[in-house]
């Protein structure tokens, strides 16, 4: 970022109130313009292209597109935009994931706004920041060249990861393929690869997987 220039911020969670809050804070700070808003990671992708902010804030548990997925796209487009995961869940494994995925940061709903402010403007610098709370459940397993614990998730497609969700939350396979423009013959097939990949036989055991990954609330 140059100096003295504004940090631009997109705000991309799935409650319209959280977004106003988070935006009301950011607007009495001199240095950041929030420049929109999205309620879906698919939406967040979508207005990552168009508005090309410095920063995204990420929410993880969001419908269509979870957020460590839209990280991973939007840092696929463009690797300088810095995401910065504001959740609720400071479960490691999560943790590890965003971090995976590409985001710079992360920080949990319930830390004081200036402790947000600053992460902002820390991740904007080209620095990473890990809130105190998520920085001790990972510091043990984020040494430097650790593995990379690879999951059954992991071997999802982009799609494929989108129609896990939509049909966990409940979703007809009709349902999916009028929300994601695609053919019912298309979506059965990438049913039968995720319930293949990830050795699930009935959709009472994709639900029991989405809940056990955080994709869906339980």
């Amino acid at each position: 970022m140059k100096p003295n220039k504004k940090i631009n911020v997109l705000i991309c969670d799935d409650h319209s109130v959280f977004r106003e809050g988070v935006r009301s804070i950011l607007s009495g700070e001199p240095d950041m313009v929030v420049v929109g808003q999205a309620s879906n990671g698919a939406e967040g992708v979508k207005k990552a292209r168009e508005l090309n902010p410095d920063v995204i804030l990420m929410d993880i548990a969001m419908p269509v597109m979870r957020g460590f997925d839209a990280t991973r796209r939007v840092v696929k487009i463009d690797p300088h935009i810095r995401i910065l995961m504001l959740t609720v869940y400071d479960d490691e494994d999560l943790v590890a994931r965003c971090l995976s995925a590409g985001a710079a940061g992360y920080v949990l709903k319930d830390a004081p706004p200036e402790q947000l402010v600053y992460a902002i403007r820390t991740v904007a610098r080209g620095e990473r920041y890990l809130s105190p709370k998520a920085l001790k459940g990972v510091i043990g397993g984020l040494t430097a060249g650790a593995p990379q614990v690879s999951t059954r998730y992991d071997l999802l497609s982009d799609r494929e990861r989108e129609i896990l969700v939509l049909l966990a939350e409940g979703d007809s396979l009709k349902e999916v393929a009028s929300l994601l423009n695609l053919s019912v013959k298309t979506v059965d097939a990438h049913k039968y690869n995720i319930m293949r990949k990830l050795d699930v036989h009935d959709r009472t055991e994709l639900i029991r997987f989405a809940i056990r990954q955080k994709l869906i609330a339980s």
